[in-house]
């Protein structure tokens, strides 16, 4: 995520005035990254803010709440019913909220059913981590979320054949060589030294 807003959404392409960014994260591993992201947003001189609902208590995702906190990161205490609030205040959205951990019992379930919700109508470009909420990493339908975006994480899921979007990002370089001889990963050339690379 560090590089994917400056080469997705560049800050002088913004529609608005200021380059805000909503951040939604689950309270799973793809919550942990979205606040990741977030963090590297307010880095690249991005104004996040950040919708997590239903934290988690793992001291990893404590952890890095308190870091977003320290950077000044705003936290939403409710995510507004009325979609077009968030249409005219982002200029983008961060779907960090179920990824490849699945729907399997979750998607039916607050705060992700709302949050879901709220994706199905959102017009402002949604970019999603690692796999849209609500789609599954496998074979199978698409959900109903339709991001511009996405950014796969170690290697692209069976459900980025199905994305349609503008953008298609693969951050993998943190891959251990260990696991990519065990998959058989075999990822693009990075440029120089980023962790990032279009796909």
């Amino acid at each position: 995520c560090p590089r994917l807003s400056p080469q997705a959404f560049p800050l002088p392409s913004l529609p608005r005035r200021l380059p805000t960014v909503l951040v939604l994260c689950g309270p799973g591993r793809t919550g942990a990254i979205g606040l990741v992201c977030a963090r590297h947003l307010r880095s690249f001189d991005y104004e996040p803010t950040i919708f997590y609902p239903k934290r988690s208590p793992e001291p990893l995702h404590r952890d890095l709440t308190a870091q977003c906190e320290r950077m000044d990161i705003p936290f939403l205490s409710y995510l507004p019913a009325e979609v077009q609030l968030l249409n005219d205040a982002y200029n983008a959205v961060v779907d960090a909220v179920l990824g490849a951990e699945g729907t399997e019992g979750t998607e039916g379930t607050e705060p992700c059913a709302a949050i879901l919700a709220t994706l199905r109508h959102i017009r402002i470009p949604i970019v999603s981590l690692d796999v849209p909420s609500g789609w599954r990493s496998g074979p199978g339908d698409s959900g109903d979320i339709r991001p511009a975006v996405l950014v796969s994480l170690a290697a692209p899921k069976e459900a980025s054949r199905r994305f349609q979007g503008r953008w298609h990002f693969l951050a993998g370089r943190f891959v251990p060589e260990e696991l990519r001889r065990k998959f058989g990963i075999r990822g693009p050339r990075y440029p120089g030294s980023d962790c990032l690379v279009a796909l």
